[in-house]
């Protein structure tokens, strides 16, 4: 039989034969006009979005830095760590990052964060360009999307070339991508997911292309599994619509489901040896902020429409005038069959409407209310959008009614946006563009309808709506970057403080036998992987629970909410963990709020026990196990007493109670008793301000917040002098509260050196790391408990001459019970998830080579028996 492709209820498909396939075929390769709208979409796009960046002087073209938030502190580490991946520099490999937190599982962080196959570009790139070759692939990954957008417009309707390039650019430099994608660069594989899929549902609607629909699917889960879980969603509801305007046969448009139902299932099986891993991560994670969805006012929605209007926390709608206008000219466009009219504007409204529902807000986001913003989906409507748009223009220019029709819900819109405080604060900017671009849509559409025929006009029209378009988007970016800075933390693109850091690191660096800290005044929160070095700081969606409660446990500090874990520069933690040298930087002078002093960075070292010793209990334990005061706890850990904890007074009036601490509103005086000579520590972890030790002692900050999103870290104060009198000088820059009992704690440090030469005597001879395998020779004769300084994070399996087996725990840490003859000891670490994911994954592929399979053995039976078949494209 004749196998016939659909293109859908609005193109009129019908049966191409042979001769027509091939002479498609050549056309297609030689003067197809989506190649030429998809270099228009990327060009256009590619260059509003740098001018953008110049209006702004935001860098690469300007002094203003553009790494605010996540893209300073987790981003742009994370691909400068796949940089030293690449270039075989880094500490680890795809299973463990050795730099951060003491020891990461690092393929989840891979899946969330570098996995697009564009951040493999910045291996092209020099090291201390990192930040340039992120903003390139921001770029990059920005220009793709517009100019996938274009080819699925004309796929969906034939049209003007031009005018689909136009549109495609218009969807890349939308609201959404410019608020948000643009500093968060992984989710914009999200908007390069959601054109392409939906062309896998064309494919599947047609019978085309199967394997490249599986493969587009496996990538775009692959890159970015997050918002291509949305783009997905958006896709499968336009096909579902597609199918409705095509008006099958309930049979067919089962079978259409059918196809892309396996083809997604097939890609996302392909993808699953990542996404499991990472779904697993999660599980494993330190719990983030439990996200309450809230829905924004209709008068911040409709100002979100609207260019140059900012905020975080509502949806960024914007996807330029000319755009706009056309879709809301849509319902009214005669010319568009009344089907195609209604289906696509109630698509629109069902979306924003499922924006605004918690239920569906919270299914649009995989069931996980976000941490941060709460219309992370919003990329969907804003594409379909500018499909709804491309239809109004696709069947044809709109009639003046039509248009007339447009322009008033505009002036509408506008209307209501303007009760908005987001279009106040921005008054002087969103007004007047939005009358020039409006002014430039409507007469460049104008024209365009009067253009039949005249290349001058049709000519004219173009000019106008494309320098209207980038007019609008680039302003509307510059005023989104300029926003951000003002509103965000921000840091310090790669210069010579960061290179003087990476260059004490690596000439103090001797890994695996001790660890170098990149030190506690850190450039960004992720400072290990800009700088090199392992330490204890790492910031990911996934750091593990076990290594941030441990840490705390241990009077660490943190920021976002526990996610975000600092150095700890202690020395008995830092016997713990085998860090022989410590990176002393001076105040990052990027951060304006630190005391400034310059001065270069210098290195201070300590005789540590290996990475792997040997203590004489096998009993396990527990983070559970640890008591509130994190000076016993580092004792637990290091297996002496060390610290004396001398009752403290308070000056002044006592305010608070003893469990949740005494209030600190001024500058106020901790007094106690030690030991002449003994090292004083202040652990208050919800105290913000400085503290110092009377007398001149250096003047130390502590950082916390009432909302509990950052806690402060124990920090070292001086020596106490002869007298044994110890004072600590207290200067709140907010309502504080410290410890009643336990803040202050004197370290022997004699007891400490005792303590180390201990466990250095009975530790490893030697210690080998490789990515995932930890190898160390014991001493002969050892017994007890092989205790590995990492922590135990989920996956750990280990052998001691014996069945590998999976690790116990040492308070947070790997543990090995070692028998009687144990010499060795080898921990390979396994991601959580892997296994799984593998054999999904190649479930996956032999389900797609058996269907390829059987697919070639009927086409090539069908050619046989010579019956003749038939495609459309």
């Amino acid at each position: 039989m004749n196998r016939t492709t659909l293109t859908g209820h609005e193109q009129g498909a019908k049966p191409v034969g042979r001769e027509e396939q091939e002479t498609g075929s050549a056309r297609r390769l030689h003067a197809d006009p989506r190649w030429a709208a998809a270099l228009l979409a990327a060009v256009l796009t590619t260059v509003a979005f740098c001018a953008a960046d110049v209006v702004a002087g935001s860098y690469p073209f300007g002094s203003r830095t553009r790494s605010v938030n996540d893209l300073g502190n987790q981003y742009v580490p994370f691909h400068a760590h796949l940089w030293d991946l690449l270039h075989g520099r880094a500490d680890g490999g795809l299973l463990v990052n050795w730099q951060s937190g003491y020891g990461s599982s690092f393929l989840p962080d891979v899946g969330t964060y570098v996995s697009s196959p564009f951040a493999l570009l910045v291996a092209v790139f020099p090291r201390d360009e990192i930040d340039l070759a992120v903003y390139t692939i921001t770029v990059l990954k920005t220009a793709t999307a517009g100019a996938a957008m274009a080819c699925l417009l004309l796929t969906l309707r034939r049209g003007r070339w031009w005018a689909a390039g136009l549109l495609g650019a218009s969807y890349a430099l939308c609201g959404w991508s410019l608020a948000l994608a643009s500093y968060n660069p992984m989710w914009l594989d999200g908007l390069i997911a959601f054109p392409l899929l939906c062309l896998v549902g064309e494919w599947a609607l047609t019978g085309r292309r199967p394997l490249l629909g599986v493969l587009i699917v496996a990538l775009a889960w692959i890159a970015n599994f997050y918002t291509a879980y949305m783009a997905t969603l958006g896709a499968a509801l336009v096909l579902l619509l597609r199918l409705v305007l095509a008006e099958l046969p309930w049979r067919r448009a089962l079978a259409v489901v059918g196809r892309a139902a396996l083809t997604v299932g097939l890609g996302i099986g392909l993808a699953a040896p990542l996404v499991i891993v990472v779904y697993s991560g999660t599980k494993h994670a330190y719990p983030g902020r439990e996200g309450h969805f809230a829905p924004v006012g209709a008068d911040d929605l409709l100002a979100r429409l609207l260019p140059t209007t900012y905020s975080y926390s509502s949806p960024a709608l914007y996807v330029g005038i000319t755009a706009l206008v056309l879709a809301l000219a849509l319902p009214f466009h005669r010319a568009v069959p009344a089907r195609v009219r209604a289906g696509w504007t109630v698509l629109v409204l069902l979306v924003a409407l499922s924006l605004q529902w918690a239920p569906t807000s919270l299914a649009w986001h995989a069931f996980a209310a976000p941490n941060g913003s709460s219309y992370r989906q919003a990329f969907v409507l804003c594409a379909l959008l500018v499909i709804a748009a491309w239809h109004a223009l696709a069947y044809g220019m709109p009639d003046w009614r039509a248009l007339g029709a447009a322009a008033v819900l505009l002036v509408l819109v506008a209307a209501v946006a303007s009760r908005s405080t987001l279009t106040h604060q921005h008054h002087h900017h969103t007004w007047p563009v939005v009358l020039l671009a409006a002014a430039g849509a409507l007469g460049g559409l104008a024209l365009l309808g009067l253009g039949n025929g005249r290349p001058v006009l049709v000519g004219l029209a173009a000019l106008l709506l494309v320098g209207a378009q980038f007019g609008e988007a680039a302003a509307t970016s510059a005023v989104a970057t300029r926003t951000r800075l003002g509103q965000m933390d921000d840091y310090a693109s790669w210069g010579d403080r960061q290179q003087r850091e990476a260059d004490a690191v690596a000439q103090a660096d001797a890994w695996p036998r001790y660890r170098t800290e990149p030190g506690r005044d850190q450039t960004v929160a992720n400072d290990p992987m800009m700088v090199g070095g392992q330490g204890s700081q790492y910031y990911s969606s996934l750091t593990a629970d076990v290594l941030s409660r441990t840490m705390t446990a241990l009077g660490d500090g943190w920021t976002s909410r526990g996610r975000s874990l600092q150095s700890l520069d202690n020395p008995v933690t830092d016997a713990v963990f085998s860090v022989g040298a410590r990176v002393h930087n001076p105040p990052d002078p990027h951060q304006k709020w630190l005391p400034q002093g310059g001065g270069p960075s210098t290195v201070t070292r300590e005789d540590v026990p290996p990475l792997v010793t040997v203590r004489p209990t096998a009993a396990r334990s527990t983070p559970a196990a640890f008591g509130p005061s994190p000076y016993r706890n580092q004792e637990l850990l290091l297996g002496a007493r060390v610290y004396t904890l001398p009752r403290t007074a308070l000056s002044g009036e006592r305010k608070g109670d003893e469990v949740r601490g005494l209030l600190v509103d001024g500058p106020q005086t901790v007094s106690a008793q030690c030991r002449a000579g003994s090292s004083v520590f202040l652990w208050a972890p919800h105290y913000s301000g400085t503290a110092r030790l009377a007398g001149g002692g250096e003047r130390k900050l502590f950082r916390s917040d009432a909302e509990g999103t950052k806690i402060a870290a124990m920090q070292p104060l001086g020596t106490v002098r002869a007298t044994g009198r110890v004072r600590i000088e207290l200067t709140p820059n907010r309502l504080s509260r410290i410890p009643a009992q336990g803040a202050v704690g004197c370290l022997d440090t004699a007891k400490l050196r005792a303590a180390v030469e201990r466990l250095k005597s009975s530790g490893a001879t030697e210690v080998t790391v490789s990515d995932g395998t930890l190898h160390a020779r014991l001493p002969a004769g050892s017994k007890g408990t092989a205790v590995v300084a990492a922590p135990r994070i989920a996956g750990w399996r280990c052998s001691a001459g014996g069945p590998e087996v999976a690790a116990s725990e040492f308070h947070g840490l790997i543990a090995v019970p070692l028998g009687a003859s144990a010499t060795s000891l080898t921990c390979t670490f396994h991601p959580p998830g892997l296994r799984l994911g593998t054999a999904v994954g190649g479930a996956s592929l032999l389900t797609l080579i058996l269907l390829g399979t059987l697919s070639a053995v009927r086409r090539r039976t069908t050619a046989r028996s010579g019956e003749p078949t038939t495609t459309a494209h």
